[in-house]
């Protein structure tokens, strides 16, 4: 065999071996589980599932009460350099793609894997040394549903990957109206007019209030690209093509901005990348917003924590030279106020037509409760900022945040 024969060979023996599957849950015995993506034109969306395909446990079995906290494990070590993920329900038992599915997690970063540059080796059977968790919400109906993990890989090809599980939630029925209040999981790379950015991690348009973030090798975070992308806080944008989320029902109030909770660092996610860590009140720097060690990746990681000492971390815009290495770091002051929250008083600058021309990327554009940022030359669309935050300014190379919270008043300065 020449020497080219050869190369090629083994490039299509690892093609057909490296990617990563989900062994916890227990999958659906059919459709068969692959470790592979899903097909460009979303033709097996959802769940790997082809054209006169059918849903069957297989032997799997999982049971889940209502509020409890539970393990998510892969197999494989084409990890792509993490990414991020998400794990969602429906209460299709044979989902399609008009199944309308609810996020309970979604992880930003550092997702099949953390601190990876690349893969960990090209053994699709060795159990993943990274496990994660989620909690199942205990307001929700009980009965059968199927639970879908997800994942936009960091690096290589922009993918989707999609495996099912059959799961049946036990305990003390909730409402249909509290599932509906959870956010539509995210589509993308599927033929439905959105796309993720290679060599970063996906910060969710609507990540629910169940959302963590790691660090990878690098400090990469950036936006979804597309007109058929999910809108930040709301369901997919009009005009997607048929293969799109299969978000049924509305967008639902129960999770308001990108991020709920006030205080949550993942509201402030803008096109070309933001990085925010903001550590727990007494705990040290490093001990709480990401962790690198395997079987680390507990809920304590949660973003939607707030604090009066905050530390805000940016790079450079995607689609500029480097990641991490470019970002600049800047302390957060504080200062105590009397009211319950504060507003700034400053003007704010006008919208920008969304896909408008604009320069220098990384240019931010202050709307008072909601933001643009110019990124590969043109502005994005308007994207809310976190519930109960505003910022000042206009348009500049720097956007000042503002956060009022009961008696205190803290000002993050994210920098393009």
């Amino acid at each position: 065999m020449s020497a080219f024969r050869f190369l090629f060979a083994a490039s299509m023996v690892a093609l057909a071996r490296g990617h990563m599957k989900m062994n916890t849950p227990q999958p659906y015995g059919t459709p068969a589980l692959v470790n592979g993506p899903l097909h460009a034109d979303g033709s097996n969306f959802p769940c790997q599932l082809t054209a006169g395909g059918s849903f069957s446990a297989g032997g799997a079995s999982n049971t889940y009460p209502l509020g409890s906290e539970q393990e998510l494990k892969f197999t494989g070590q084409a990890v792509h350099g993490g990414g991020s993920c998400q794990v969602s329900i429906t209460y299709d038992s044979n989902p399609s793609a008009s199944s309308t599915w609810k996020v309970i997690r979604s992880i930003e970063g550092g997702c099949p894997a953390q601190g990876q540059t690349g893969n960990m080796g090209d053994n699709a059977d060795a159990a993943d040394p990274y496990t994660y968790n989620f909690t199942v919400p205990d307001n929700i109906p009980t009965g059968s549903v199927t639970l879908a993990w997800t994942w936009f890989n960091k690096i290589g090809n922009r993918e989707m990957y999609m495996n099912c599980a059959p799961v049946t939630l036990t305990g003390t029925s909730g409402s249909k109206s509290n599932f509906d209040s959870l956010p539509d999981m995210f589509v993308a790379n599927v033929g439905n007019g959105c796309g993720t950015v290679d060599s970063t991690d996906l910060l969710f348009p609507n990540p629910g209030k169940d959302v963590v973030s790691m660090n990878g090798a690098t400090s990469a975070f950036s936006t979804p690209t597309g007109t058929g992308c999910q809108a930040a806080g709301g369901s997919p944008a009009a005009g997607g093509s048929g293969s799109g989320s299969g978000s049924g029902s509305g967008s639902g109030s129960g999770s308001g901005t990108t991020a709920a909770a006030a205080g949550s660092t993942s509201a402030a996610a803008a096109a070309g990348g933001v990085f925010v860590t903001v550590p727990t009140s007494g705990a040290a720097a490093g001990g709480s917003a990401a962790t690198t060690s395997p079987a680390a990746a507990k809920s304590g990681a949660s973003t939607t924590t707030t604090s009066a000492t905050s530390t805000t971390t940016l790079p450079a815009a995607a689609g500029g030279a480097g990641g991490g290495a470019s970002s600049a770091a800047a302390p957060a002051s504080t200062a105590a106020s009397s009211g319950s929250s504060t507003t700034s008083s400053t003007s704010t600058g006008s919208a920008e037509a969304a896909g408008s021309a604009c320069s220098p990327d990384g240019t931010w554009n202050c709307l008072g409760n909601s933001y643009q940022q110019c990124a590969s030359g043109v502005w994005s669309v308007v994207m809310p900022l976190a519930q109960g935050t505003t910022c000042k300014g206009s348009q500049g190379s720097s956007i000042d945040i503002v956060s009022g919270r009961k008696s205190r008043r803290v000002a993050l300065r994210f920098r393009a």
